[in-house]
């Protein structure tokens, strides 16, 4: 591997891209985007106001009402989806770099991922255009002919966050252009970079102006694009909090929405599983994105006969790792993205110990690491469920462990959570696996590790948000089913 970039490559970082084409902002403020490894500055990047998050709702309103795109048929678009991937795959080394830099992802981790969100995401939906039944047939119940046609719902405002925006970004704009959608893509300051390059290939592969847009923003100014009402869906990921908050905005004016937000993912370790082999799979989840991921497995739950070897298990595993600079081929976990996101996880593992739990692993700062964002695998015994980090999401290397009285008793804790996105089951029997699974309230259940697959579908229950991403049921959300009934009977 190649070392490091001192600085994101991006052609035009004090612009935004809107209507076709690269435009100075209407406002003047701009943001330094952070190697988290380092704390250096890696590219200034401009930041939207209100005026130029409308300028890109009047380019998409343009472009979905009176532009080619929704006319377009559906394998046409495919083609451009097609297009896109391509130079996905010749640029997965710069979206690579930009993920790592940006939010702290291991560089190795990146490479081998990123390609899969990107080219993946993008090519799925263009072979969806030749098997997706966008119109079907139906006999009335009075034997009249009707159809149902499946049309783009409009404009979309597309929300990612910091942990892992490219991948996000695909499997959010893939099947809204395939739909027909025209798009904003809204992305963090704190993570932008990937919208940066997604617009450079947008502009390469010559989409129609107005189809994808993008804007950098900040809280209050993104909301201004979720109560425009020119904005036909929001679709988010992101935070529980900021979830209901647009989820009620769009309320208000029957905005439709889809919603990924945050989890308390259990991994329940049933008594035939081996303990060092569950704490070496659950541990190297971790150096996913230095555990900020809504679907990291951190609460751990286990007979009591069992808890103290889990927690000493976990313990080894987690002081084993090498914690250092995401692009160096050595580490095994590496920073976290922001310096706010170091102090959130450090106050967590303060009200920890504050509430009575064990810390019996990691809880500070590396001490030959002076620079970054930078915080030690952590591990917690006895961590009571109702308590604040058995409840709360961290988003960060921490792990709970947590004992049940028995299997019953696990799954009833596994449950007991606002959230319900991700969830894993260890065990040899694979009836047991399945029993327990269904007993879950889980968007996603894996066998002996996280198991989720954007390319099945990907979505939680509960608090954790509202519709899916990924698979058919991802495409669902960016089309209306419209019903046609001619007035000429079938024939006998």
């Amino acid at each position: 591997m190649n070392a490091k970039p001192s600085t994101i490559q991006i052609f035009h970082p004090l612009r935004f891209f809107i209507g076709g084409g690269w435009v100075l902002p209407d406002s003047r403020e701009t943001v330094n985007v952070i190697n988290a490894s380092t704390e250096e500055v890696a590219a200034t990047v401009a930041m939207a106001g209100h005026e130029d998050v409308n300028r890109a709702i009047a380019a998409a309103r343009e472009a979905f009402d009176h532009g080619p795109w929704p006319r377009l048929t559906h394998a046409r678009r495919a083609e451009f989806l097609r297009e896109i991937a391509k130079r996905f795959e010749q640029r997965s080394d710069d979206f690579a770099r930009v993920w790592s830099t940006e939010s702290g992802i291991l560089y190795r981790t990146a490479r081998e991922r990123i390609g899969r969100f990107l080219m993946g995401a993008f090519n799925y939906y263009a072979d969806l255009a030749e098997t997706f039944p966008f119109v079907e047939s139906h006999r009335s119940a009075s034997g009249l002919r009707g159809q149902i046609v499946r049309e783009p719902v409009g404009v979309v405002a597309a929300i990612v966050p910091w942990n892992g925006p490219a991948g996000l970004m695909a499997y959010k704009c893939a099947p809204a252009l395939l739909a027909g959608c025209t798009v904003i893509l809204k992305v963090s300051p704190e993570a932008p970079c990937s919208a940066h390059l997604m617009a450079e290939i947008c502009e390469e592969v010559g989409l129609p102006p107005g189809v994808f847009n993008f804007v950098t923003a900040d809280r209050e100014v993104s909301e201004g694009l979720v109560r425009n009402p020119g904005v036909d869906k929001v679709t988010f990921t992101g935070s529980t909090a900021a979830g209901r908050k647009i989820a009620s905005i769009c309320g208000e004016r029957i905005a439709r929405y889809t919603l990924e937000l945050g989890g308390k993912s259990p991994a329940i370790v049933l008594d035939d599983y081996d303990i060092p082999a569950a704490a070496k799979t659950i541990g190297c989840g971790l150096n996913y994105v230095t555990g900020q991921v809504c679907h990291s497995l951190t609460r751990i739950i286990v007979t009591r006969p069992r808890h103290d070897a889990m927690v000493e298990a976990l313990s080894a595993e987690l002081s084993a790792m090498r914690v250092g600079d995401a692009f160096d081929p050595a580490s095994d976990i590496g920073p976290l993205a922001t310096a706010q996101q170091r102090e959130r996880v450090e106050g967590y593992i303060a009200k920890g110990i504050e509430e009575g739990a064990q810390l019996a692993a990691g809880g500070g700062r590396p001490q030959h690491l002076k620079r970054g964002y930078f915080v030690q695998p952590t591990v917690f015994g006895h961590v009571d469920n109702r308590s604040t980090i058995g409840r709360d999401e961290i988003f960060g290397p921490v792990l709970c462990v947590i004992p049940a009285d028995d299997e019953s008793h696990a799954i009833e804790l596994a449950n007991d959570s606002i959230y319900g996105l991700n969830a894993s089951v260890f065990t040899h029997d694979l009836a047991r696996f399945y029993e327990v699974a269904r007993q879950l309230r889980s968007g996603t259940v894996g066998h002996n590790a996280s198991r989720t697959d954007f390319s099945i579908t990907f979505g939680g229950v509960k608090q954790s948000g509202v519709g899916r991403e990924g698979g058919v049921d991802g495409l669902l959300p960016f089309l209306e089913a419209k019903t046609i009934v001619a007035e000429t009977p079938f024939p006998p």
